[in-house]
């Protein structure tokens, strides 16, 4: 039977990226550390095509790299792309090498994209009556739909795979002619492509414009027209609309032809693909076509139209998930009563304030969307007269499920319009942090994960995901924007929540990370005072102390240089002074002299010592002495740090903006800049609480070590104790020197540390590092069979988990590559400890807050750094602080060993530390 004639042409790179993403979550990698997932889910996508579409010619269709005639036309075209992922540069070659092996056409053409060889060779093969399907998820090949060139839109985890001819075209695009796709393209833009449109214009106002003028080009012939600041806009941006238009516009004239015959579907060849999926271990591929290697026949070559032959790889089953409702309707409302009631009776409600920066550069409410059903939402004005009261019962109301993104923001921010308690919340970005811990995504990452659509990318390109700032949106844009984004969130509430129920972390998300926002809010706002003065004194100090250390570096050197310019300081150390003839280089072929470098030539030359002071000097400059009093509110006159509870893998909590994590404590310039940091007056001091060797007796609790549990119990030094056991000696004879060693092995111990990384530590032979090892777990046998324990159970789930629910993914702990291996082993053995660490001063600070607004306090819990919490204490307040925070601290969690609080006070940060 003869093959309709149906040309499938498939835009690589898209569906290559598609086939990467979807695995982003759990990557597939081989034994040789591969990543195959690109590879693995583009093979099934030609599999699928073959099998379901039966078409009689494929080919596939490449961008060739470099510059195209776009970029002649604007330099600016897609200048905002992320590099391509490293997933994707390894999975090319052998996606290339399959299609070879199945005898699939690839085609491609310098200068232009894989759009505009789709687009020719479409409408050539139109010419000779074929049917095309042009299988992209990319809408710009919508403009070149007819009644004989489709296009084939992919299925994904949520939908089926959609063909749009002509019909489905008008409808998506609500246009009267395929024709007016480019009018649209060229007015809204392509925040992806980074074609620029016409500011103002998004979806709603292209359609509008589309209807009322026909084209891009009908628009500006009638700008008069127009009314507002969206009239000025246009007419100053009209060449930008025109470029924009062009540059969306798919050329359909390049210089390729079609060669029908040579695009013909032919039989693959079996051995070829056999040892390309050997190599890549697609054992699955391997038995469902039947590739076994001890099976060839004689000939070598399968039909690809042997249906019945890719009917064992295909399954019928509908996995599609519960229907999400498509996002269909936005309305401007008045009526706050009427949706105040609406909220009332189902208890549930999304929410997004949009903002916009006022004249001080600081950021103010203009309007709030709110959700309460999925598929449709309200967008309310700042300007409604009851627009203030409707928030305050909303955002006081505890008996309403709020349900946001980055709410600890937007609730700062409100505070000054409606002062309320965050509680019964539910914010998005944490809920997906907790599921997912190690990735760093936005919220139009988690969109595109977790629903069957994305948000609009031009809208979102022109706002601050995070801060909703509007910056250069229509108040139409601005309104499907917001719209779109509570609707989104409603419906990623309804998926995240059974989520993270199935994982066994909604507890930890309920009971810690969602009152803690209400917690980490109000210490933002009040801030801490620093005293710039000592600052001042520092900065003048040190600037004396980086001379002095340049004026040496320069003597010792015999020259002057740009101390800050690694490649001449690479140059001078070890051309001119020679200071190791195997010094590394970089991958640019310069010298490296990055500190972990230098450090191991600490004692080749007196210079390298004082290089590292300068730099550590220079550091401390830029990044704290000369930094903070720049960041000292001018209204409270106070640093107000930003914490964030989703950037860290282990759970323990950052600080940015000023980043008060990494402030050294053990360098005297370090502490001095403690000082800085004062009480609000002179009523007030400061308190600092600090877990004593909270890792370690979570290692005692967790192994159940009974000489460890032992030393803790009894308030013993533990590392003097450790040393003890390790050397053999009694208490009184442990030297310092042993008390260090012990210290270092007690720590690395949680670390993964290994002999090597030990005599690097202690400046000792590696010999000597494994013998103390060695003697540390035979002294304490429960640490190593709780280490080697905690490695297998890591193996056998893949993830770790801490008492409180806080799990660590490790995908790569079964790896045959050792190095990716031994790194989540590591990880196996800390992440429990860290992540338990995290979790009971988290739940410290909940209750210590709740108790300090029990007894309306004035004193405030002001700053988080790893394992010490900072109060502003009016000194009258100071012993039912005092009390409060020592039980809260040292009762968050019931462990083997006590856990204790050293409490300091004083009139300065580093006087109370």
């Amino acid at each position: 039977m003869m093959h309709q004639k149906k040309l499938f042409l498939l835009d690589a790179y898209a569906l290559i990226y598609r086939a990467y993403f979807a695995f982003i979550k759990n990557p597939r990698i081989n034994a040789k550390g591969l990543n195959t997932s690109a590879i693995y889910g583009f093979t099934n996508t030609i599999l699928e095509i073959i099998k379901k579409e039966n078409p009689s010619h494929l080919a596939v269709v490449f961008d060739v790299g470099g510059d195209t005639f776009r970029h002649k036309q604007f330099a600016e075209y897609k200048a905002n792309r992320d590099p391509t992922p490293e997933g994707i540069i390894t999975a090319v070659p052998y996606i290339t090498q399959i299609l070879e092996a199945f005898n699939i056409q690839q085609l491609s053409l310098k200068g232009y994209e894989a759009d505009d060889v789709i687009g020719t060779i479409a409408k050539q093969a139109e010419k000779e009556h074929f049917s095309v399907y042009m299988m992209t998820p990319d809408k710009d090949f919508a403009q070149l739909v007819t009644d004989n060139i489709f296009m084939y839109r992919p299925a994904t985890k949520w939908s089926k795979s959609e063909v749009w001819g002509v019909p489905e075209v008008l409808e998506k695009f609500e246009i009267s002619n395929v024709s007016q796709v480019v009018d649209f393209l060229g007015m809204m833009g392509d925040a992806v492509d980074n074609i620029p449109g016409l500011p103002g214009v998004g979806k709603k106002t292209a359609i509008k414009f589309i209807k009322e003028y026909n084209s891009l080009e009908g628009l500006l012939k009638n700008t008069d027209k127009i009314k507002g600041k969206l009239k000025e806009k246009i007419i100053l941006n009209k060449e930008q609309g025109l470029l924009s238009k062009k540059l969306a516009t798919i050329d359909t004239e390049v210089p390729i032809k079609f060669n029908k015959s040579i695009c013909q579907l032919r039989d693959f060849n079996k051995q070829l693909l056999y040892d390309i999926f050997n190599e890549l271990e697609f054992k699955t591929l391997i038995k469902r076509l039947d590739l076994n290697a001890s099976n060839y026949p004689k000939e070598n070559f399968i039909p690809l139209n042997n249906n019945q032959q890719l009917d064992m790889f295909f399954s019928n089953e509908d996995d599609a998930p519960d229907k999400i409702d498509e996002f269909k309707a936005y309305e401007k409302i008045d009526d706050l009563d009427f949706i105040y009631d609406r909220i009332n009776s189902v208890k549930t409600v999304s929410f997004q304030f949009g903002f916009k920066n006022n004249s001080d550069n600081q950021a103010v409410i203009v309007s709030l969307g709110i959700c309460i059903a999925g598929g449709q939402a309200y967008f309310i004005s700042l300007e409604n007269k009851k627009f203030n009261s409707f928030i305050k019962n909303l955002f006081n109301d505890n008996s309403i499920l709020k349900i946001g993104y980055n709410i600890k923001y937007q609730s700062k921010i409100l505070t000054s319009y409606a002062p309320h308690e965050l509680n019964n919340v539910f914010d998005i970005g944490i809920a997906q942090y907790l599921l997912e811990p190690d990735r760093r995504v936005d919220i139009m990452s988690i969109v595109e994960q977790h629903l069957p659509r994305s948000l609009s990318a031009n809208n979102f390109s022109k706002l601050n995901r995070s801060t909703f700032i509007f910056e250069d949106l229509s108040e139409d844009e601005e309104m499907e924007s917001t719209c779109e984004f509570v609707d989104a969130n409603f419906q990623l509430h309804q998926i995240l929540r059974q989520k993270l129920v199935d994982s066994k972390c909604y507890e930890l998300f309920e009971k810690i990370e969602m009152p803690l926002i209400h917690v980490l809010k109000k210490m933002e706002i009040e801030g801490i005072r620093l005293d710039k003065k000592i600052l001042h004194e520092l900065s003048h100090e040190l600037e004396h102390q980086i001379k002095l250390l340049e004026n040496e570096i320069f003597q010792l050197s015999g020259e002057k240089f740009n101390l800050s310019s690694p490649k001449q300081l690479g140059k001078v150390l070890f051309e001119k002074m020679e200071i190791s003839k195997k010094a590394k280089k970089t991958k640019s072929g310069q010298y490296s002299t990055s500190e972990e470098n230098l450090s191991k030539l600490i004692d080749a030359h007196v210079v390298i010592p004082k290089i590292l002071k300068f730099r550590r000097l220079q550091k401390l400059m830029s990044t704290y002495i000369n930094a903070l009093p720049l960041l000292i509110n001018p209204i409270t006159n106070r640093v107000h740090t930003t914490f964030n509870q989703n950037i860290a893998s282990t759970g323990r909590l950052s600080s940015m903006n000023p980043n008060l994590q990494n402030i050294p404590i053990k360098t005297e310039n370090g502490k001095k800049i403690r000082l800085s940091f004062i009480p609000r007056n002179k009523e007030y001091q400061l308190l600092a609480a600090d877990y004593s060797q909270i890792e370690l007796r979570i290692m005692a609790d967790l192994s159940n070590d009974a000489t460890m549990i032992r030393a803790f119990k009894n308030n013993e030094d533990i590392h003097s104790a450790t040393a003890a056991k390790v050397y053999n000696v009694i208490l009184s004879e442990v030297s310092p020197e042993m008390r260090s060693n012990a210290k270092m092995v007690n720590f690395g111990i949680i670390y993964g540390i290994s002999s090597f990384g030990l005599s690097q530590k202690l400046q000792i032979k590696k010999k000597e590092a494994s013998q103390i090892i060695e003697q540390y777990f035979e002294k304490f046998p429960e640490i190593k069979r709780f280490i080697d324990k905690s490695i297998i159970k890591a193996k056998e789930n893949e993830y770790v988990t801490t008492k409180f629910g806080r799990k660590r993914f490790l995908k790569n702990i079964n790896s045959r590559n050792a190095l990716l291996r031994n790194y989540d082993e590591r990880n196996a053995i800390n992440a429990p400890i860290q992540g338990l660490a995290a979790d009971i001063i988290k739940k410290a600070m909940i209750e210590i807050h709740s108790d300090f607004e029990k007894l309306q306090l004035k004193s405030k819990m002001i700053l988080q750094v790893h394992d010490e919490l900072i109060f502003d204490v009016l000194q009258e307040e100071m012993e039912v602080v005092r009390k409060i925070v020592k039980n809260k601290m040292e009762g968050a969690a019931e462990l083997n060993v006590p856990l204790t609080v050293e409490i300091g006070t004083g009139k300065n940060w580093l006087e109370a530390h």
